[in-house]
């Protein structure tokens, strides 16, 4: 089977989903990725990837997410989606050339609205669609906000035949065609061993804003060692280490780490849960994280806070319950990766099925 494989380029988790399913899809299928932004960085050295543009959030001078410059830097983007501009007629193009049997898109948006237009079955595989086609607990404010966000991904998406969804915690279906997967864990996650070490990892995604002077005053005053990612500064700081992105060394730093503090990703919590590396997250303003982030303390894995509450003694007081939390942390592993291929492989052959009814009924006819 020849599969479009689209990746969002915001950030790491859609990338890292993507590298624990295409080892073994690649191994019986013929599979073409097109990813953009981060997710292009990450995979196109190791897998066929096409660059494509990406799409991301906005962010006003003093750190929070500006919905007014996200909506207005993604207009263009929407137009040429709408009126089969030059980019959507490039992406085009390139699928017919490769003639894909089934689009899989993690959150992709050009490859789901041209996959739609040319008619090609499509699987959205992502984290995201727990909102959409899933009922998790959530705050009542977000249960309303969530029904604008879940709007805009269901127009972005546009339908798609089947939905996957990776997710470290569990929520009740709200439709059919649809599977939960636990988180997906790369072959370079397996092959390392937790060991107990004396450092915080720390990630921030768009670290640029969220890392104020606050926050790292707040590090500072714990007293450990950090290596600290996501902020676009290197070097050391007494014992802040800032780190440059980089996938083997960062890995290796979350499985020897005694804790992890970050924002409350989806992908990054359940490779904690694997190491079993207590977690402190802090929500990105959005409602997803937020879920995440209450999922995290509900579990028991735990505890949260904002970036802009942390203080030296709300982190203090989360080190002293490492241990109850990582204990919590041994029952929640699960292998999302292989149920995620079997579950893929099994929508492929409900698709040839489907193919095969409608030559038999064409033949007939």
């Amino acid at each position: 089977m020849r599969i479009a494989y689209g990746v969002h380029g915001y950030g790491q988790g859609h990338a890292t989903r993507s590298m624990a399913v295409l080892p073994a899809l690649r191994e019986k299928h013929d599979v073409l990725v097109f990813a953009g932004g981060d997710a292009y960085k990450a995979l196109h050295q190791e897998h066929p990837t096409v660059a494509i543009p990406a799409l991301g959030y906005h962010y006003r001078a003093d750190g929070t997410r500006s919905d007014w410059l996200t909506i207005r830097r993604t207009l263009p983007v929407m137009q040429d989606l709408c009126w089969r501009g030059s980019t959507f007629k490039m992406i085009e193009g390139l699928l017919r050339d490769f003639a894909p049997d089934v689009i899989i898109a993690d959150a992709e948006i050009w490859t789901h609205w041209v996959g739609r237009y040319l008619r090609i079955p499509r699987i959205s595989f992502d984290h995201f669609g727990i909102m959409a086609w899933f009922n998790p607990p959530m705050r009542r404010v977000d249960r309303l906000l969530k029904l604008r966000d879940v709007w805009i991904y269901k127009t972005l998406i546009r339908d798609p035949e089947r939905v996957l969804v990776s997710s470290f915690y569990d929520a009740e279906p709200t439709r059919s065609g649809v599977r939960l997967v636990g988180t997906l864990l790369r072959d370079e996650v397996r092959e390392l061993s937790p060991t107990q070490g004396d450092h915080i990892l720390v990630y921030l995604n768009n670290g640029r804003h969220l890392y104020t002077d606050q926050m790292e005053a707040v590090f500072k005053a714990i007293g450990v060692p950090m290596c600290i990612y996501g902020t676009g500064r290197v070097g050391t700081d007494g014992l802040l280490e800032y780190r440059p992105r980089g996938n083997r060394a960062f890995l290796e730093a979350l499985a020897s780490c005694r804790a992890v503090i970050s924002t409350a990703g989806n992908q990054l919590v359940g490779e904690a849960i694997h190491f079993r590396k207590p977690m402190l997250v802090m929500p990105e303003d959005c409602v997803e994280q937020r879920i995440n982030g209450m999922a995290v303390e509900r579990m028991g894995l735990g505890m949260k806070t904002s970036a802009g509450d942390l203080n030296a003694a709300f982190v203090r007081t989360f080190l002293s319950r490492c241990d109850r939390f990582a204990e919590q942390m041994a029952r929640c592993d699960r292998d999302g990766a292989t149920e995620a291929v079997a579950a893929l492989e099994g929508f492929f052959a409900e698709f040839a099925d489907q193919s095969d009814d409608r030559q038999e009924r064409r033949s007939v006819a």
